[in-house]
């Protein structure tokens, strides 16, 4: 088997605008019928003061961006990711989502590596939101096209 093709520490990132449309149409398409996601209202009177996005919501964008960074290179599989919603998103926020690869580890039964991630959804003045884990298979295309 060959060395892992990725490095521990390697960074991929994005950023994100959590605005009302997004906020509603995301929520509506995945079948979220909380009015916090919804109902101005509602999430005025809330806590939060504003509309905030549902957990999936920011957990679809950063499983995203891992199966686009290693997809794009690789013939890539997400395996396991698990979230921990720190801060709630409110409507107008504008975020970096990012990943950070934290090892690699050979695995010739799949032909492939277990690369491990961690991530984390923070604004621009540092204030963290959601954090992450992840694990996906990569493995180098049989084909040579990438």
């Amino acid at each position: 088997m060959r060395l892992c093709p990725v490095a521990v520490g390697e960074r991929f990132e994005r950023r994100a605008l959590f605005d009302a449309e997004s906020i509603r149409r995301f929520a509506a398409m995945s079948g979220d019928a909380n009015p916090l996601h919804h109902d101005e209202e509602v999430a005025a009177a809330s806590p939060f003061g504003r509309l905030i996005a549902s957990g999936p919501h920011v957990s679809s964008l950063m499983m995203g961006l891992d199966a686009t960074y290693f997809s794009r290179r690789f013939d890539a599989l997400g395996l396991e990711f698990d979230f921990r919603f720190v801060k709630a998103i409110t409507e107008g926020s504008e975020l970096t989502l990012e990943w950070t690869i934290t090892g690699s580890e050979a695995k010739p039964s799949l032909e492939g590596f277990i690369v491990t991630v961690e991530g984390r959804a923070v604004d621009d003045a540092g204030t963290v939101y959601t954090i992450a884990h992840g694990s996906n298979l990569i493995r180098v295309a049989k084909t040579g096209v990438l």
